[in-house]
């Protein structure tokens, strides 16, 4: 009969030892092996194995440093929503690529419902906004419309994932 721990991961692929791993490391990316070894109950050995395995197989996928956007001259968040002009593959493809060369371009998604993509970019003010919307956002092939959103204030950024 298989246990609950075996159930648990053959479901999800993960057991509560690397489920604990994970909510260990994406708080504290640059917690020592041994630390995070004391803190789930699992040896070194058997703790640097396991962040090797979750590694290989891709729940994790990197480390990094997040940085000050306000102490680097990038203290205006905003989100413009993108509405191309034709949804054909190639358009997509294009605007797609346009925006991967883009630094300003923080984060986009393609998503369902009013318009076609959900950009998220940072830049030093509004002013500065102006001229990446007019020289690299309406630059980008097939873009018809833009409706931009400045954020005020963030509540809540770059939360943990539930795990």
């Amino acid at each position: 009969m298989p246990t609950k721990t075996s159930i648990s991961r053959e479901s999800s692929g993960l057991d509560r030892l690397d489920r604990r791993i994970l909510s260990v490391l994406q708080l504290e990316g640059r917690i020592t092996n041994l630390d995070l070894a004391d803190r789930i109950g699992l040896s070194p050995t058997a703790t640097a194995e396991r962040v090797k395995r979750l590694t290989r197989e891709g729940y994790i996928l990197g480390y990094s440093a997040r940085l000050d956007p306000r102490l680097l001259g990038r203290g205006l968040l905003v989100f413009v929503e993108v509405k191309l002009d034709r949804t054909t593959p190639d358009v997509f493809n294009m605007f797609a690529a346009a925006v991967r060369r883009a630094p300003e371009v923080m984060e986009c998604h393609m998503v369902a419902g009013g318009f076609d993509y959900l950009v998220k970019s940072r830049v030093a003010d509004m002013a500065a906004y102006r001229r990446f919307l007019a020289d690299v956002l309406l630059a980008m092939p097939g873009v018809r419309e833009t409706h931009t959103y400045a954020v005020m204030e963030e509540v809540k950024a770059e939360g943990p994932l539930p795990i």
